[in-house]
């Protein structure tokens, strides 16, 4: 159960991260990927926090979030000096990808019929009517 004080700091978090996700993105020069930090929950202890992120197209996000995980260090400090007058200690930030909005796609694909969910078919062994 999530305090409310876990709440705020991970809202906080999420906004100004969101921001300079998005900065260094542009600064890096990628261009068509776009960055959302989907949520972000932190620990009991404030000391660390973890970030998901939905990245767009998603087939980068691999790609996206160990160019991130080299920049920890510039992230953090920059979201210590955005949020100093909030915070006194700058949780350890890691980043994961937040795989939930493919996961419903899939989902919605399924139901839908237009692709059959199960990769080999024919590993299912034929039912017969008796």
């Amino acid at each position: 159960m999530e305090t409310n004080r876990q709440k705020k700091i991970g809202g906080v978090l999420q906004k100004d991260l969101a921001d300079i996700l998005q900065n260094n993105l542009r600064e890096a020069g990628r261009t068509g990927i776009l960055i959302s930090v989907s949520k972000v929950k932190v620990t009991t202890d404030l000391s660390i926090a973890k970030a998901y992120l939905s990245i767009f197209p998603n087939k980068h996000g691999e790609e996206i979030l160990q160019e991130i995980n080299e920049l920890k260090p510039k992230i953090k400090h920059e979201m210590a000096q955005r949020t100093k007058n909030q915070l006194r200690k700058m949780p350890d930030i890691n980043y994961y990808v937040d795989d939930s909005l493919e996961y419903i796609e899939n989902i919605e694909k399924s139901i839908k019929g237009n692709e059959n969910p199960i990769s080999n078919p024919d590993l299912l062994d034929r039912r017969k009517k008796k």
